[in-house]
């Protein structure tokens, strides 16, 4: 699975790597202390071992002779694993000597092909005594005399000793290398959190230009982060300068196009019935032709801007107002749920799509139209894939007659006049359809509660959830 949260990779990276930092700094010193301790025991034992053989002689009957003191009290108790004996070699007989902590017991003696004697005619040995411990034996063999008797000499001290101070020392280890790890990691994340607020607040700036509250990436950015700053900032002038060039080449060729259809209108007023009434309504129709165009133009040029951001509420009121003033006898109901909704498109684009929506209603209610402002549900999407994923649903209903399926279909031809005997140029819907379509929204027609045609728009809204 990709980890998307810039936050979450360094994270983890840092958590993987102090981990494995950790174990194997903990098995490393764990490894090298239990070959120190090992060394040690046996650097122990060696010298109890000569402590031994510098405390026995053979006395004036020729008996092995000595009570060496190691200064140990294990070696007097019993079952320690801690012991010394000497033992008399080849044709020269005489009882043992043995530490209190063996008494009557034996210690297993290998061969010396098992365990060989090193360079300094010693050797090391691991056995288990008659107690079941498991004893390190450090033994050699010492001439006592001139006349050539010797005895084998051998100290043995319990391994579990050794195992018990490394056991306790890796725990002891682990424990504190836990609490530093643990520690490390809190400190890192804090570190990281700490480095990264930047962006964060790069992000609370971003989300403030769409919302349309700034026009700008503002903020103190450290030298890593302004640079990208400043670009942004470059891209949002130059859009906003494509925007306004766009929009005055629009105006202009708008202006330069009306005086010449106006005066064909005109002209069309003196030409006879038949012939004028057929300039006149290509002339409109060439109008409206021209001036849908223009607005596709104009759309184009600022689509997916940032800064497209119109508040629903006092756009909608005002197109009420307006129609209420045009058909007294028509009630005209507003419902805009938040209060605070706004949607990602320039205001006169809004106006002239819900305007041109109203005036059908107007046209063909009995005598109640109702639009309506909400935002759209999870499951609503526009025309196609945008970066925005909050929508906003516009509703024009009115108590008229409706149409039915196949009706709907023609409704949205454009040009297309179902009934000859209202005013218009039949291309109302469809300069709503394409400049929804522009902002990668959708136009619905479909029938209402009150029986008559309901005109639903999904536009793109404004949200300040951008991450």
């Amino acid at each position: 699975m990709r980890i998307k949260s810039l936050t979450a990779r360094v994270l983890l990276l840092t958590t993987v790597w102090s981990t494995v930092a950790l174990v194997v700094i903990g098995l490393l010193i764990s490894t090298l202390y239990r070959k120190s301790a090992e060394r040690g025991f046996q650097d122990l034992l060696r010298a109890q071992l000569y402590n031994v053989i510098n405390s026995v002689t053979i006395g004036d009957q020729g008996a092995l002779s000595g009570s060496p003191q190691l200064g140990d009290l294990r070696f007097a108790q019993p079952k320690t694993g801690w012991y010394w004996v000497v033992e008399p070699l080849g044709t020269y007989t005489t009882a043992p000597l043995v530490s209190p902590s063996l008494g009557s017991a034996l210690i297993p003696v290998p061969s010396v092909v098992e365990a060989p004697f090193d360079k300094n005619y010693e050797r090391y040995y691991q056995v288990t005594d008659a107690s079941g411990n498991r004893v390190q034996v450090a033994e050699t063999e010492v001439v006592l005399d001139t006349d050539g008797r010797a005895a084998r000499f051998r100290v043995t001290g319990n391994v579990d000793v050794v195992e018990d101070d490394v056991r306790n020392f890796s725990h002891s280890l682990y424990l504190a290398l836990a609490g530093f790890g643990v520690g490390s990691l809190i400190v890192n994340a804090l570190a990281i959190l700490y480095g990264l607020k930047p962006l964060d607040k790069a992000r609370a700036a971003l989300e403030r230009i769409r919302a349309g509250e700034s026009e700008q990436l503002k903020g103190d950015f450290p030298r890593e982060i302004l640079p990208l700053a400043n670009e942004v900032n470059a891209l949002i002038d130059s859009n906003r300068r494509i925007v306004e060039r766009a929009r005055m080449q629009v105006g202009n060729l708008a202006h330069s196009l009306k005086t010449p259809i106006a005066v064909l209108l005109n002209e069309a007023r003196l030409l006879e019935k038949s012939h004028g009434e057929l300039v006149r309504s290509q002339a409109e129709s060439m109008q409206g032709q021209v001036q849908s165009y223009l607005n596709r133009a104009r759309i184009a040029a600022q689509r997916e801007s940032v800064l497209a951001r119109t508040d629903a509420e006092p756009a909608l009121e005002r197109l009420v107002r307006v129609m209420r003033r045009l058909n007294v006898d028509t009630e005209f109901d507003l419902v805009v749920s938040p209060p605070h909704l706004a949607v990602a498109m320039e205001q006169q684009d809004l106006e002239e799509t819900v305007g041109n929506l109203l005036e059908n209603a107007a046209r063909f209610a009995k005598s109640r139209v109702r639009l309506s402002a909400v935002e759209a549900g999870e499951d609503v999407k526009g025309t196609e894939a945008s970066a925005r994923r909050h929508w906003v649903e516009l509703a024009v209903e009115d108590d008229g007659p409706g149409l039915e399926p196949d009706q709907i279909r023609e409704a949205l031809k454009r040009g297309r006049r179902l009934d000859e005997s209202k005013p218009g140029t039949g291309l109302g819907l469809s300069i709503v359809t394409e400049i929804s379509n522009e902002y990668q929204g959708r136009l619905e027609l479909s029938r209402g509660e009150w029986g008559g045609l309901k005109a639903k728009l999904i536009l793109p809204g404004v949200t300040k959830d951008v991450a």
